[in-house]
Formats: C-alpha cells, sequence, structure tokens
C-alpha cells in the first residue's frame, strides 16, 4: 500500500536566497522525509543546478531540473 501524502510535492521555496541555501534547505527537509517522498525545489540561485543535480547524483535521489524562467529553477526531487 502507498502512502497518498508521499505522491504529493512538498514545495521548498528558497526563491531570492543566495547559495547555499537552496542545498541546506533540500537537506534539512530530507532529514525527515518518508520513503518515496517528492519535493519541489524552487530557487532563484543560478548555481543550485549545480549543486542541487550533484548532490542528487551523489546521494541516489531522483532529479528532474526546469527553468521556467529566466530566473528561477524547478527541481522535482524524490529520496
Amino acid at each position: 500500500m502507498t502512502n497518498a501524502s508521499a505522491n504529493v510535492p512538498i514545495e521548498i521555496n528558497s526563491i531570492g536566497k543566495p547559495c547555499p541555501m537552496p542545498l541546506l534547505m533540500l537537506k534539512r527537509a530530507l532529514k525527515t522525509a518518508e520513503p518515496h517522498q517528492i519535493f519541489l525545489l524552487k530557487s532563484s540561485d543560478p548555481h543550485s543546478e549545480i549543486d542541487i543535480t550533484r548532490y542528487c547524483t551523489i546521494n541516489h535521489l531522483s532529479c528532474q531540473f526546469t527553468q521556467p524562467s529566466a530566473t528561477e529553477y524547478h527541481y522535482l526531487i524524490e529520496s
């Protein structure tokens, strides 16, 4: 049986926060994550793409990157 709440993304809004805050906010959220929990991390930091995707790769997390505008970066991450 799957947990329905695990399928609803938890939003982590780090818009306006400089590096390394988006990554630190993600790490904090992951500490209390349920298995297969999905997070939507929103960032305005252009360096977050490197930080977040590298962190997800190293920690074997699924990460889908999108850039909805020139100054906004979204990451869909599954724990």
